[in-house]
């Protein structure tokens, strides 16, 4: 986990960057995702549909370092070389979610593996985060696969400068022609990112699901 400074006096964005800072302006941008390839894959495959979301996710944030854009603990503006997810796991017994991290691998069937793993370990704790230590470098990823919704946003109180990406989804459902679409909400600071890379991300996230066999 490596951590490279931006230097504010040469960086391109600066200019844009400070003026968001200073307004504390985020955002969120929810759309409907085509899923249908995505689905027949992970029953052929005999996969489950949420670690595949979340691999698809960590992809496309990892391709662009103004998506690992953060400040360290010394209050330095950079990047992180590649985040991790950080992911809402949900008990049924007890109603009670639980945030976990596992590590990033070369291919999905690993990461899928390594879920399981994680999951069998951690659901049902009743802790909040049980596995530590939580890394500094994530995407928070979460599903709520019980209702489907046209918008969503969350709001940090106590830290206007977090500035790592929020991705969420909701339950997919079919369209007028039958196909089924997932809405994900993509929430990112506006000192990082614009609605240029928040359209890239929704593009780069369509273009993995509908061909999931690659990854």
């Amino acid at each position: 986990m490596e951590f490279t400074k931006i230097d504010l006096d040469t960086w391109t964005r600066t200019e844009v960057f400070n003026h968001f800072i200073d307004q504390k302006t985020t955002y969120s941008m929810t759309h409907n995702v085509p899923i249908d390839r995505a689905l027949k894959f992970v029953k052929e495959n005999h996969y489950n549909f949420y670690p595949l979301f979340i691999f698809s996710v960590l992809k496309v944030v990892n391709s662009n370092y103004l998506y690992r854009m953060a400040f360290n603990d010394q209050g330095e503006l950079g990047y992180w070389d590649s985040l991790v997810p950080f992911y809402s796991i949900f008990d049924n017994k007890t109603e009670l979610f639980s945030n976990i991290d596992t590590e990033n691998t070369y291919t999905f069937a690993e990461f899928h593996r390594d879920y399981l793993d994680d999951i069998k370990q951690y659901q049902g704790t009743g802790k909040l985060f049980p596995k530590q230590p939580v890394p500094q470098n994530v995407v928070n990823i979460s599903m709520m696969p019980w209702v489907n919704y046209s918008s969503f946003n969350l709001n940090i109180g106590n830290n206007d400068k977090y500035l790592l990406p929020i991705v969420t989804a909701g339950k997919f459902e079919k369209d007028i022609h039958q196909k089924r679409q997932l809405p994900v909400t993509f929430q990112i600071h506006h000192a990082v990112c614009d609605g240029y890379q928040t359209g890239l991300f929704f593009n780069r996230l369509e273009e993995l699901l509908s061909q999931p066999e690659k990854l």
